[in-house]
């Protein structure tokens, strides 16, 4: 094999860098576990309970993890040292904690002064609240968030896809069309990269959640998740639990 056909093939494709980079940075499956000897009957029980990440095992409390049909004191606890293992959750160096916060990606909200005001715009990596009085503007910025996490990072977007959970009825794809034609987008990619699903009560959209986060693992791409409360229940979601399916 000559030394320019052994070069290329060692070298990487765009596509293959992006993955790997994804790899390094992006959150772990769970299924890692199963190669520090937990059996795969755990791991899936694991995922049933949202937990799809081994971040979610490492920083969810041993309490927490026991509650978990199926799941022995004994697992919990090699389950729990296996992940620690795996997930730095030790001290660290200013300046790996200044690379981590360069690597956020700050979605425009298609406002320069809503931006300048949220200093670049909402945060990846992050769950950010949107509370208000009714037609306060909370919809429309969901939508637009949807389109915008799209663009490319030059324009402030994510170069990814968006997922939607309505508990209301009130998202339109009709809404999406126009802010793509706004900026400039292919209205029909726009909403091909967009995951929507109707939540009809706290006990669906707890099930939507979980999915969700099984989803959210599997493709790097989803950059935004938006999950809307409902508000018309005696049962509600706390923002604690959500943080803790999503992370």
């Amino acid at each position: 094999m000559s030394a320019t056909m052994e070069q290329q093939r060692h070298q990487k494709t765009p596509q293959q860098q992006d993955e790997a980079e994804e790899i390094q940075h992006g959150p772990l499956p769970v299924e890692q576990l199963q190669a520090s000897g937990i059996a795969a009957t755990d791991v899936k029980k694991l995922k049933d309970a949202g937990i799809c990440t081994l971040e979610s095992v490492a920083y969810t409390a041993r309490k927490d993890l026991l509650q978990i049909k199926g799941i022995s004191e004994a697992k919990v606890d090699k389950i729990s040292e296996a992940a620690s293992k795996l997930v730095p959750m030790g001290f660290t160096s200013a300046s790996e904690l200044h690379a981590q916060r360069d690597a956020i990606i700050q979605i425009t909200t298609g406002s320069r002064e809503l931006d300048k005001i949220l200093e670049g715009g909402i945060e990846t990596g992050s769950i950010t609240e949107l509370y208000g009085e009714f037609r306060s503007g909370k919809t429309q910025l969901c939508h637009t968030l949807c389109v915008t996490c799209q663009l490319p990072l030059d324009q402030g977007g994510g170069e990814g896809k968006a997922m939607y959970i309505d508990a209301e009825g009130t998202f339109r794809p009709q809404r999406l069309l126009q802010i793509a034609d706004r900026f400039g987008l292919n209205g029909a990619n726009v909403l091909e990269n967009f995951a929507y699903a109707r939540a009809y009560n706290t006990d669906h959209q707890s099930r939507l959640l979980l999915e969700a986060a099984s989803m959210m693992v599997e493709t790097s791409r989803i950059t935004t998740a938006f999950v809307t409360t409902i508000t018309n229940s005696t049962t509600y979601i706390r923002l604690d639990d959500l943080k803790a399916k999503l992370l």
